[in-house]
């Protein structure tokens, strides 16, 4: 018994397309998944949110490499950066606290060991300036221009300007018995 045959399509009907389009940042995780398993990283973010995992300071003189763990586990993987020469005896130095912050950001003791290799890392965008800060409210620009810490003066000068802009409190209504 011979099957029937459906017709073949024309090339005047428009084709449908499965699975619908895919924009490229979604197509982009998975490029790049790929290549950071090659080098040994199983999640990309240790390398893209390095900065924040170590800190600006230490990831404008270093990089990860690649994150190698046993044989069938998870855990206790060594963890090679890249490290400027003139900062490698500092950052062996501070290797704990890189170790620390590392498995932090996992959640679990991902990281037992760290190897440096010595290379100048990629240099990096260097962050935007910090906007100018608001001057002084006259009432406490006085007081607080002896502060010498500039982070806390932002804040104390945040906090005068909070306070200055803020709509009055009302007054307590005293009882009359």
């Amino acid at each position: 018994m011979a099957k029937s045959r459906q017709p073949a399509p024309t090339h005047d009907l428009p084709r449908q397309r499965v699975g619908g389009t895919r924009s490229v940042a979604d197509l982009l995780p998975d490029v790049g998944r790929a290549a950071f398993r090659r080098f040994g990283f199983v999640q990309s973010a240790i390398v893209t949110r390095w900065p924040e995992i170590v800190g600006e300071r230490y990831a404008r003189v270093s990089q990860p490499e690649s994150l190698r763990f046993p044989h069938g586990q998870r855990d206790n993987g060594v963890l090679t950066l890249q490290v400027s020469p003139a900062y490698g005896t500092m950052m062996q130095h501070i290797s704990p606290e890189i170790m620390d912050r590392v498995n932090r950001f996992f959640g679990y003791a991902a990281v037992a060991r760290i190897v440096f290799r010595q290379a100048a890392p990629p240099r990096r965008a260097p962050a935007p300036p910090r906007p100018a800060p608001p001057p002084n409210p006259v009432q406490v620009g006085e007081n607080v221009r002896a502060v010498a810490d500039p982070e806390l003066l932002r804040v104390l000068e945040a906090l005068a300007a909070g306070i200055e802009d803020s709509p009055p409190l009302p007054l307590p209504i005293a009882k009359i018995s």
